[in-house]
């Protein structure tokens, strides 16, 4: 097999879903996306597979709490990839579930049916976001499901949420201290936004709920992302996918459609004036920063937003960038 990893995604709306985050719309879209049959899902697979070569492949069941849904769809769901994987043509199954939504018995089936890594929609690990985001469940059911994943073999994955009510940056970052000391292979972050038909909606337009600016999004992540990845954690995304739906349904709050580059071109602008700050006091001159071709947008920054932050700090110094460094994120030189 190839070095690549593919996902075919499966979106499974669910509707039985006893609770109603402040966030979520899922309501809305499962009125309005029905769940596929199990020979659509087949037909998916297959079709998918017809275009894939030298990869690694998972079927990943998103939308809704996977293990929420009837038993006997999810068990469906599961015996329908099962001949794939059986064949070697799949190489597991992906899924998303909440926290209350794992025990024993669940993961016995899960692991009978191939299930290779489960992503739980954790939000935040603080007691007060999690009550005013009226998620239903604590933090000890967090804690118990991570448990009883990582004792069964299956790779977790965790999925967490900024700028949800009530949060602060004190808060969130305690959040990724405490996913760290969790230890799961993977995580997923995404800035709370502020969807059509969601009861923060309600809260936005009345003015009990603020969402984060961009720049305060991007601050956040830039401060957490780096603390994973230093615990070999990875980062499969930061920010939501950008779509003409997604789009369409957000009244406020920090998207942008390329916000997991903005957030990379910060921690990278946060590294360069590091590396500068022990240069001090740089005297009128000019440094050269060398980087790798393809990381040369995101050294400059948006907009070059990131060479305008390193010369309002050192108006004194001409900045140059250049794209011949072999390894390496960077390189500063002095002239």
């Amino acid at each position: 097999m190839g070095n690549r990893h593919i996902n075919i995604p499966v979106f499974i709306p669910h509707k039985g879903c006893p609770n109603t985050c402040v966030f979520c719309d899922q309501r809305r879209i499962s009125g309005t996306i029905s769940s596929p049959t199990f020979d659509s899902v087949k037909k998916l697979i297959e079709d998918s597979l017809s275009t894939i070569q030298d990869s690694e492949v998972e079927v990943a069941f998103f939308g809704g709490s996977f293990t929420g849904i009837p038993e006997s769809d999810m068990i469906g769901y599961l015996e329908t990839v099962k001949p794939f994987i059986d064949s070697g043509r799949v190489q597991g199954i992906r899924l998303s579930t909440r926290p209350d939504y794992i025990n024993n018995h669940i993961i016995g089936i899960l692991k009978e049916y191939g299930v290779t890594a489960i992503e739980l929609g954790v939000q935040s690990l603080d007691p007060e976001v999690l009550k005013k985001s009226k998620r239903g469940h604590s933090v000890a059911d967090v804690e118990n499901a991570c448990a009883i994943i990582k004792d069964s073999g299956i790779k977790l994955g965790i999925q967490t949420m900024l700028g949800l009510p009530g949060d602060t940056f004190s808060k969130a970052l305690d959040t990724a201290y405490k996913v760290v000391s969790i230890k799961p292979e993977m995580v997923r972050i995404y800035p709370a936004l502020v969807l059509k038909d969601t009861e923060l909606e309600e809260l936005y337009k009345s003015g009990s709920y603020m969402p984060l600016s961009v720049e305060e999004a991007v601050d956040w992540c830039a401060a957490i992302v780096p603390l994973y990845k230093s615990k070999g954690i990875t980062v499969l995304r930061i920010g939501l996918h950008s779509s003409e739906d997604m789009e369409s349904s957000i009244v406020a709050g920090p998207y942008h459609p390329a916000f997991g580059e903005l957030v990379e071109s910060r921690i990278l602008l946060n590294r360069i004036l590091q590396e500068l700050k022990k240069r001090e006091p740089l005297i009128p001159g000019k440094i050269v920063i060398r980087t790798r071709p393809e990381l040369v947008s995101k050294i400059i920054g948006h907009g070059r937003t990131n060479i305008d932050a390193i010369k309002n700090k050192y108006p004194n110094v001409e900045v140059k960038v250049l794209a011949d460094l072999k390894t390496g994120d960077f390189e500063i030189q002095n002239q």
